[in-house]
């Protein structure tokens, strides 16, 4: 569970719905037929603009906002450094038996023992990167588009509203109640927008980020290998994907040398392919 995003959001609403009950009635921001129109305006636009796969993708995707981020710098790096290890133990050909649930470090391990020329694990792996950013873009750009559509929604809302409430100016007791009602559907399209829609975009996008920083990992980690460089020449490549205050030493085949906060510890995937050595 990420509870950043937990706490944000139950603060977020908690915030509102406060200022909302402590500023007198909430009843007054109740307004079906307005919720009808952003609600389902944004959907129905939404549609009309992206595929409709891409568009349940993207509501099945956002249940990683509120999931634990389990990828980690510090561990792949380490992950690297001992599969380096192996390389000059027992040469490339045993990095084919690494086991582990990374799909893309496997299809690198497979192309290390197969030895690969530089340029086809280069190009191999890049071309990894790019396609996972194109599938995220399009995950990402669907709340986008959603958090522009439904302001304007809200603003057509309102339109609405103000027409509805300018044709019976003959009773001018209606004309405060139906203004109020009017701009409820800009309050609900602003909320939905910079509440639900935009945060979750910008979630996304964290999380993309931090995906294509292990996969650069992984693609430098094996040219390293490929190369023949000393492990912890690797780990010198390797070093800048984590921050300064977060290099620690290490202990990697009795050499220490700054690397991440889990120091000894090797990650599931090495610690497999390392039995798996002996």
């Amino acid at each position: 569970m990420d509870f950043a995003s937990l706490i944000g959001i139950i603060s977020g609403l908690a915030l509102i719905i406060s200022a909302i009950v402590l500023g007198g009635s909430a009843d007054v921001f109740v307004n079906v037929p307005g919720l009808m129109i952003v609600a389902g305006g944004t959907i129905a636009a939404t549609f009309l603009t992206v595929s409709f796969k891409d568009v349940l993708k993207a509501f099945k995707a956002a249940y990683i906002v509120f999931s634990r981020d389990k990828t980690n710098a510090q561990k792949m790096i380490q992950t690297m450094l001992e599969l380096s290890r192996i390389s000059h133990r027992h040469g490339l050909i045993k990095l084919g038996d690494v086991k582990t649930s990374s799909n893309v470090l496997k299809r690198a391990c497979n192309l290390l023992a197969e030895a690969a020329s530089e340029q086809v694990i280069r190009n191999t792996l890049q071309n990894e990167i790019d396609s996972l950013i194109m599938r995220h873009y399009a995950v990402q750009d669907v709340f986008k588009k959603m958090a522009a559509y439904a302001p304007a929604f809200g603003m057509l809302g309102t339109l609405i509203g103000l027409i509805q409430m300018l044709s019976e100016l003959d009773n001018p007791e209606t004309i405060g109640p139906s203004m109020a009602v009017a701009l409820l559907t800009t309050f609900y399209g602003s909320l939905l927008s910079t509440m639900v829609f935009l945060p979750i975009a910008g979630k996304l996008r964290a999380r993309t980020l931090s995906e294509v920083a292990n996969l650069e990992i992984i693609r430098e980690g094996c040219i390293g290998i490929l190369t023949n460089d000393h492990y912890m020449h690797v780990y010198e490549q390797l070093a800048s994907y984590l921050p300064e205050a977060e290099r620690k030493p290490v202990k990697v085949g009795g050499a220490r040398k700054a690397a991440s906060a889990n120091a000894g510890k090797e990650a599931p995937a090495a610690a497999e392919a390392k039995g798996k050595a002996k």
